[in-house]
């Protein structure tokens, strides 16, 4: 039995020498895991470089690097991220959702956080996409050329801009002094608010911006003054005042006297002359008192004798109504006694 496990033993090992040889490959060595996370160092930024093309990062043992800020590196440092939204405690009563809505309505961050009682650095987190939309809003009515009595303006029409720096800049208004703000409304139309400096302090002026129509409408006199519009009509509404407007354009307004206006005296002297040529229409006296001869209609007196209690108590009667006559005509003197 033990032969025969050696014959086939030996047969084995022919058959292996006889079979091709083929060498098994190499396996690929890597360096241990370990050994790359201990050679990585940890760098802290802390600026840019003087000439302000690399950023300077340090490590833990004070060794300085420098950083390209190439194009890769902006974009790999501006790429978006996906952020899930915090859940809202319980305890605070406004959402994200009306943050980004009174921030889009032009409320500062700081009532915000006042009245929602949360942090100014929440406000601070949502408030970036709304902020950067009331700037391209700001920016799209600058090089918008407003229209004309509904009409399409040609290509070398003059932008909002542009309008608007030839009605101020003839003035001393600088152009870089101008303050632009913006808010939309519950309608979606956005109001452009203007601040220019002018000899009373401070001008200001408002437009209404429609982003469907692409249209801007003034909202005041000094806008509609800008635009070269007339003022929209104003909405008078029980208990307020509406005081006179200024704007840059009653400086140059100067009141001029009015020529003293002079009368043809001829038409009048000609009218004169036509009325002595008319007939004497005038009543004699003879007419006038036959007219009185008439009876004339009398008031009915009330009470023309006192009555007999009338005087009591040292109270004299009650005066007479005088009667139509005596109104017309006068009071007939009282009659003397005679001296029979």
């Amino acid at each position: 039995m033990q032969t025969a496990y050696l014959a086939t033993e030996q047969a084995l090992s022919v058959n292996r020498l006889k079979a091709p040889f083929s060498p098994a490959p190499p396996s690929p060595t890597f360096p241990p895991i370990t050994g790359i996370l201990a050679h990585m160092s940890e760098l802290r930024l802390t600026g840019k470089t003087p000439d302000g093309v690399h950023i300077a990062l340090t490590d833990n043992e004070g060794g300085e690097y420098t950083l390209r800020i190439s194009d890769m590196l902006r974009a790999t440092v501006n790429q978006p991220r996906l952020t899930s939204v915090p859940v809202t405690d319980e305890n605070e009563v406004m959402s994200v959702k009306d943050i980004q809505r009174r921030l889009r309505a032009g409320e500062t961050m700081d009532s915000i956080a006042r009245e929602g009682n949360i942090s100014v650095d929440k406000v601070e987190r949502f408030a970036g996409p709304i902020l950067q939309e009331r700037i391209f809003i700001i920016d799209q009515v600058h090089s918008l050329s407003p229209r004309r009595d509904g009409k399409e303006n040609g290509r070398d029409s003059l932008t909002f801009l542009e309008i608007v720096s030839s009605k101020l800049a003839p003035r001393g208004v600088d152009i870089d002094s101008l303050d632009w703000n913006t808010w939309r409304l519950d309608d979606a139309t956005w109001t452009i608010e203007l601040h220019y400096p002018n000899r009373d302090g401070l001008g200001s002026a408002q437009f209404s911006y429609d982003t469907h129509r692409r249209a801007i409408t003034p909202l005041d006199d000094n806008a509609a003054w800008m635009m070269g519009e007339e003022a929209p009509v104003r909405r008078i509404e029980p208990g307020l005042i509406y005081a006179e407007s200024t704007h840059p354009s009653r400086a140059a307004e100067r009141i001029e006297p009015k020529e003293p206006i002079r009368i043809d005296s001829a038409p009048i002297r000609s009218i004169a002359s036509s009325l002595d040529d008319l007939p004497d229409n005038d009543p004699t006296d003879e007419d006038f008192e036959a007219e009185l001869s008439r009876e004339t209609p009398r008031l009915v007196s009330i009470r023309e004798t006192p009555a007999p209690g009338d005087k009591q108590d040292g109270i004299t009667a009650r005066a007479k109504v005088p009667s139509w006559d005596e109104i017309m005509f006068g009071q007939k003197p009282t009659q003397e006694p005679s001296s029979d």
